[in-house]
């Protein structure tokens, strides 16, 4: 009894957050094979004949290049190592994504500080993305720097990709960045594409980055991997030696995507996970906009998961498995973005691969993780986490048997 009024409750709180935000727009349905062009016109797969004359025709040429992505994923998240990195120092703004009068309040304060010179300046990670799209904003990559004061010698260099949630403002997951300092772990916040300095100036939102546009999505998707594994590139011509990542929500599919494809991720921390994109975006309340879209050309669910195999870690998974690494995930009992059942598909999939991974509930939903105290729970189930899996990590490195990653 008391656990069902609990349960209302969340549910309640949990669709008040998911709905207070006024700026969500229903965009029109778009198969997006331009945003793949490069691609597709290097690796030989001709569009010419698939043409998409009407809504059925794009999602039948889509399918074809779903599982021709999946048959080239080496070429198609191939990159070339950028040469113009470069630490940028500035005033971090906050690049909100909502109207809400305390958040534009926020904002302002913030910019005011700035501008009296009483805001502490922050250092940013700069570098042209191996990936291009029409926005230039977009195309220069931005990472906040959170460097660990020096450790012990003999002790690895160890950093971590920090990925937040879908429309993140800038200032989101830095608390985390700083308490893995604390560790002697760096972190490297990243920008996902189309977010807070890398969003366009047409958008209130970081709505390119998922929408009703299925080729921008996935090009999307491919940009912030690379963007990933161009910053371990970074990290490494620093002398850093062992490399994590975490991601949230979208960051999470993101960060598992690039851990499943750069064997230099030792160590993983998904909070909030899925096994299909398209399942999250059918079912989840904080896309129901996008849903919408794809309801009006009559789309299913099914049918929507096929067109973003190619970005959904289900076909992934046994590529994750093959190399050893450290595994957190957080799923929340009552979330309603990230459904339960899809969190606990992907426990079992890591269980019968035999995957080292440890699993932790919040009694909570989506958005009110980042409430309290739920939010003080996930900040220390993720801390704890890291700091002991990179204390591993650096005992794994000085053993000549690496008994502590053995299978």
């Amino acid at each position: 009894m008391l656990g069902d009024l609990y349960g209302r409750w969340m549910y309640r709180w949990e669709t008040a957050l998911t709905t207070r935000d006024t700026n969500r727009i229903v965009r029109p349905v778009e198969w997006g094979f331009e945003w793949l062009l490069e691609f597709t016109q290097s690796h030989g797969f001709s569009l010419a004949h698939h043409l998409p004359a009407d809504h059925a025709a794009g999602e039948r040429a889509m399918l074809e290049l779903n599982d021709f992505i999946l048959q080239h994923r080496g070429e198609f998240f191939a990159y070339r190592t950028p040469q113009d990195f470069v630490l940028e120092e500035r005033h971090p703004q906050l690049y909100p994504t909502n109207v809400r009068p305390e958040t534009l309040q926020r904002d302002a304060r913030l910019r005011q500080r700035a501008a009296d010179g009483t805001l502490p300046t922050a250092q940013f990670l700069r570098f042209t993305s191996p990936v291009r799209t029409p926005y230039p904003e977009n195309d220069r990559v931005n990472a906040r720097w959170f460097p660990a004061p020096e450790k012990l010698a003999g002790k690895p260099k160890q950093a971590i990709i920090v990925m937040p949630q879908w429309n993140a403002d800038a200032f989101s997951h830095n608390v985390l960045c700083s308490i893995f300092n604390r560790f002697g772990v760096s972190a490297l916040r990243l920008s996902k594409p189309y977010h807070d300095i890398r969003r366009p100036a047409e958008l209130e939102r970081a709505d390119y980055a998922v929408s009703a546009n299925v080729g921008r999505t996935i090009a999307s998707c491919r940009q912030a991997v690379i963007d990933i594994r161009c910053c371990i590139d970074w990290l490494e011509q620093q002398g850093y030696e062992q490399f994590g990542i975490l991601g949230t929500s979208l960051g999470s599919c993101y960060a598992f995507l690039a851990g499943a494809l750069d064997s230099r991720v030792r160590v993983g921390a998904f909070n909030h996970a899925s096994m299909s994109f398209g399942d999250v975006v059918w079912t989840g309340q904080s896309t129901r906009h996008i849903r919408a879209a794809f309801e009006s050309i009559s789309m299913t669910q099914q049918r929507l998961r096929d067109v973003w195999a190619a970005v959904s870690p289900s076909c992934y998974m046994d590529q994750f498995a093959a190399n050893p690494k450290k595994i957190l995930l957080v799923h929340a009992t009552y979330d309603l973005t990230f459904l339960e059942e899809y969190s606990l598909q992907v426990i079992e999939n890591f269980r019968r691969r035999g995957v080292d991974f440890v699993s932790k509930v919040l009694p909570c939903g989506h958005y009110t993780t980042g409430e309290t105290p739920y939010k003080f729970m996930d900040g220390w189930y993720l801390g704890s986490f890291v700091y002991s899996a990179f204390k591993q990590l650096a005992a794994v490195a000085s053993s000549p048997r690496n008994e502590l990653f053995a299978r």
